[in-house]
């Protein structure tokens, strides 16, 4: 694992450290730092956030629950790989749930949540030119937590949460071939100006149409990586 682990230290000045535990994890599987594949060792792991093999256990089983982390026998936790057929089906989930997300947030237009939704928009503009993607990923995850938390469906918020953990590889993936991150942007920004106008089938529409397009981007890459 990298030598450089500064970015993963997790203080202990928290009441939920599991929960910082977690996120530390999941963001590095996102980002790619660590593969599909690869090992996720105990004792490595202590030693690159600073807490205990407790805290790192509870963390690893969370992450597997979720789908990110598998636990192989005479192995241990690895990062999990995705199919391409498993990722079809994702995708296919993913763009009902927020197509319907996008509708109920533009029918609700709650003026809090829009202006979170504007600003994560031009965050996204703002880091989009960056090499490293993780900016544009992090403004990408709080604009669809926006999203989410607007549509006012609880248990839509909950399965899509956990979708976009499952796809967060191939979100970075898709991220990174040429050309797509400017027409993401130009789906996004029709997705909040259809909300901002109460226009919910057109949001829903456009929450259909950027997750078809963001789909065929990130399954062409896996195939090519078969």
């Amino acid at each position: 694992m990298p030598e450089n682990d500064s970015d993963l230290n997790v203080t202990r000045e928290t009441t939920s450290l599991r929960h910082l535990v977690e996120n530390r994890l999941r963001s590095a599987i996102g980002s790619g730092r660590f593969k599909p594949g690869q090992r996720l060792i105990e004792r490595e792991l202590c030693e690159q956030t600073g807490v205990g093999r407790t805290s790192i256990r509870e963390a690893l089983r969370q992450l597997e629950a979720e789908g990110l982390v598998t636990t192989i026998p005479h192995r241990g936790p690895v990062v999990s790989t995705i199919t391409a057929e498993e990722a079809a089906q994702l995708y296919d989930l993913r763009g009902l749930l927020e197509g319907y997300a996008g509708r109920e947030c533009a029918r609700r237009r709650d003026p809090a949540i829009v202006a979170r939704l504007r600003q994560q928009f031009v965050r996204m503009g703002e880091v989009a030119g960056q090499e490293d993607r993780s900016d544009l990923l992090a403004a990408k995850t709080e604009f669809y937590a926006a999203l989410l938390e607007g549509c006012g469906n609880g248990f839509v918020e909950r399965f899509l949460k956990m979708l976009l953990n499952r796809v967060t590889v191939l979100r970075m993936t898709s991220m990174t071939q040429a050309n797509r991150i400017g027409t993401s942007l130009t789906e996004i920004e029709t997705i909040l100006t259809a909300i901002e106008n109460g226009d919910e089938e057109g949001a829903e529409r456009a929450c259909v149409l950027h997750i078809q397009n963001a789909a065929k981007v990130a399954l062409d890459a896996l195939s090519r990586s078969d």
